[in-house]
C-alpha cells in the first residue's frame, strides 16, 4: 500500500496555478496511492460550506473524482480552513480526522499525525487567536454571519496574520521542542507528522529515557517556488520528496 500526506497547500483563486496543481497531483502524482491525508490549510481560507464559489467547486469535484475512484481521502483541520465542515466531507467523498489523529505504519507502530499550529506554543498572540478560532461556540456564531460579512472578517484575519508574523522571530513561530516531547510521550508515538511552519525536514532526537523519535515536517506548495512537498508512506518506510509543481500544472 502506499499513503500520501500533504499539506499547506492554502489554495485561492488568485493562484490558479496552483490549483491546477492540485488537481493534476490528484489525477496524476496520487494516481497509484492507496490513501492520501491532506493535513490542513488546503484553502487559503474556507469561509462555511455555505459559501462555495466555482473555485472551490472545482477543488471539491476534483477530490469527489479521486475518492470516488476507490481511494480513501482525509482532511484536517488547519488554521487557515478552520471552517471547513460535513457537507464539505460528503461532497468530496473525504473524512474529516480530528487533530491529532493517530495511524498504523505497519503492525503495532503507531504515527502522530497534526497539522502543527498546536506545537508552536512560544508564538503565546497565536495560540490565544488558535483558542478563540476552534471554540464550537465562536465557529457557530460566525458562521450565522452574513456570507459577505464572514468574508470581509477572514480577509481581515489574513492582514492581520501577514502583519503580525512580520514582527515575530523565526524561533516563536517554529514548533517548540517542549511541546512536541510532551505530545509523542502522551499519545505514546515515537513518529510525528505535522505541517504548518513551512519548514520541510526530517528531525531526530532522543527523550529522556533514550527512545528515539523522528518528526517529519511537510513543506507547503508554492507557485512561486515551483515546489510542492508530500510525504510517501510505502513498506513501512516513511520519505520525505518535493517536486516540480510547473510540471504537475503544465499537463
Amino acid at each position: 500500500m502506499t499513503t500520501l500526506f500533504i499539506a499547506d497547500l492554502h489554495l485561492q483563486q488568485d493562484a490558479p496555478e496552483l490549483t491546477r496543481a492540485f488537481l493534476n497531483y490528484l489525477e496524476y502524482r496520487a494516481r497509484s496511492a492507496d490513501a492520501l491525508y491532506i493535513m490542513g490549510d488546503l484553502f487559503e481560507s474556507w469561509i462555511g460550506d455555505d459559501a462555495i464559489s466555482e473555485f472551490e467547486q472545482q477543488v471539491i469535484e476534483a477530490m469527489r473524482r479521486f475518492s470516488d475512484s476507490g481511494k480513501d481521502l482525509y482532511v484536517m483541520h488547519g488554521n487557515r480552513d478552520f471552517l471547513l465542515g460535513e457537507r464539505f466531507a460528503e461532497l468530496t467523498g473525504a473524512v474529516l480526522i480530528d487533530d491529532p489523529a493517530i495511524i498504523t505504519l505497519s503492525e503495532d507502530v503507531p504515527a502522530l499525525l497534526m497539522h502543527g499550529d498546536s506545537l508552536c506554543t512560544q508564538d503565546s498572540e497565536y495560540m490565544q487567536f488558535r483558542a478563540m478560532t476552534r471554540d464550537p461556540e465562536w465557529q457557530q456564531k460566525t458562521l450565522a454571519l452574513p456570507v459577505e460579512q464572514r468574508r470581509l472578517l477572514a480577509d481581515r484575519m489574513r492582514e492581520g496574520s501577514g502583519s503580525a508574523n512580520g514582527s515575530k522571530s523565526d524561533d516563536i513561530m517554529d514548533v517548540s521542542q517542549d511541546a512536541v516531547e510532551e505530545i509523542v510521550q502522551q499519545y505514546h508515538v515515537r513518529t510525528l507528522i505535522h505541517g504548518h511552519t513551512h519548514r520541510p525536514d526530517v528531525h531526530d532526537f532522543r527523550l529522556q529515557d533514550d527512545e528515539a523519535v523522528k518528526r517529519y515536517v511537510l513543506g507547503d506548495w508554492s507557485d512561486q517556488k515551483d515546489k510542492g512537498w508530500e510525504i510517501r508512506l510505502e513498506d513501512a518506510t516513511l520519505t520525505l520528496e518535493s517536486f516540480s509543481l510547473s510540471e504537475l500544472s503544465g499537463r
